[in-house]
């Protein structure tokens, strides 16, 4: 007779369903505050919906998708214990990076590999988004636990995003409207945002203990390493998206992300165009740095061309505009609560950043 084989439960082999329950539950009124009128039902069902009425009085409504991650960043946030921004810095790095063809973002669905799962820790992680989601203007209409045993180790997990937004093609932005003479505006990062982290932990995480990290630091002004690198990334999409709506003539913008300025204002610019960024003199640029990126510029010794193409350095997202619009634009995005400044100007060229 055939020995009876073992008994072996999901829950046993790492998967606990009872608490990927909790997790939902534990999430639902967090999910649910970021509701838009277009949304369709609630979490549960094998799809999300969502009702194209925000486009019935488009001409020729242009669906515009967007997907991305917060990196190594995270590992900071496993080494602190602190889970609660991460969640904006996922949801910034996606809407953020639709809004500068003029979309409004619609809705969000985020994705969580977990080793072991947690309702309460999930519960951090979704309520950032959540966060997110509102600061934005988009539903979080969805989205999904895994829980990876054997593959993870309990503590570690990782987050990816997915957002849509919508345009109408006659008013789309973007490098076709941009010409020789235009100025370019800088909208100030919090920080570092949710790039250069891989170098970052290089040079300034690790090998330090928790307590190390904690310590109020005067080349930071007072503040902590661990407060300064976990400060959530801007999220701008909600306040230009309003403003786009009121008119401000906004010729194309650029998220400044992976690649700092040299790698992301170019994607703004036509092919018979450059953008000349004021990077001033000795006294660095013409526009307040975080003393965070000054602290790892240093620490990493990087030149400035490097620096340039590592991190934001103080510039979160560009805005390009007629030099005769200036005002107005200034105007209408300090009425959505930014603080812009001028960093530079198109001139004829080939596409590219350059530097003065």
């Amino acid at each position: 007779m055939a020995d009876k084989p073992q008994h072996v439960s999901y829950a046993d082999a790492g998967v606990d369903v009872d608490e990927g329950a909790r997790a939902v539950d534990a999430i639902k009124a967090a999910v649910a505050s970021t509701n838009r009128p277009e949304v369709i039902g609630g979490l549960g069902g094998f799809g999300s919906c969502f009702s194209m009425a925000a486009c019935k009085d488009m001409e020729d409504p242009v669906l515009v998708s967007g997907t991305d991650g917060v990196g190594t960043k995270l590992a900071i946030a496993q080494l602190l214990d602190r889970h609660e921004t991460v969640g904006e810095d996922l949801v910034a790095m996606c809407v953020d990076d639709v809004v500068p063809i003029g979309a409004e973002p619609l809705f969000f669905l985020d994705y969580v590999a977990i080793g072991k799962l947690r309702a309460e820790h999930v519960a951090k992680i979704v309520g950032g988004i959540a966060e997110g989601c509102r600061k934005s203007g988009c539903a979080l209409v969805g989205g999904e636990m895994a829980e990876h045993p054997g593959v993870m180790n309990p503590n570690d997990y990782d987050l990816a995003g997915f957002v849509v937004g919508v345009v109408d093609r006659p008013k789309m932005i973007g490098p076709h409207l941009v010409h020789e003479g235009d100025v370019i505006l800088g909208l100030p990062s919090s920080g570092i945002h949710s790039n250069g982290y891989s170098l970052v932990r290089k040079v300034a995480i690790e090998g330090k203990t928790v307590e190390e990290l904690e310590r109020p630091l005067p080349e930071l002004g007072g503040e902590s390493l661990a407060d300064a690198v976990m400060r959530p990334t801007t999220i701008y999409a909600g306040g230009l998206v309003r403003a786009l709506k009121a008119g401000v003539p906004i010729h194309a913008m650029a998220h400044i992300t992976g690649g700092g300025i040299t790698e992301n204002l170019n994607r703004a610019l036509p092919a018979n165009v450059d953008a000349v960024v004021d990077r001033g003199g000795e006294d660095g640029p013409a526009w307040d740095v975080p003393p965070v990126i000054t602290y790892m510029v240093r620490a990493a010794g990087l030149t400035p061309d490097e620096a340039y193409k590592t991190f934001n350095m103080g510039v979160g997202m560009s805005i390009i505009c007629g030099r005769d619009d200036v005002d107005e634009v200034c105007e209408g995005l300090v009425a959505q609560g930014f603080s812009p400044f001028v960093m530079g100007e198109c001139v004829a060229g080939e596409g590219k950043v350059t530097y003065r």
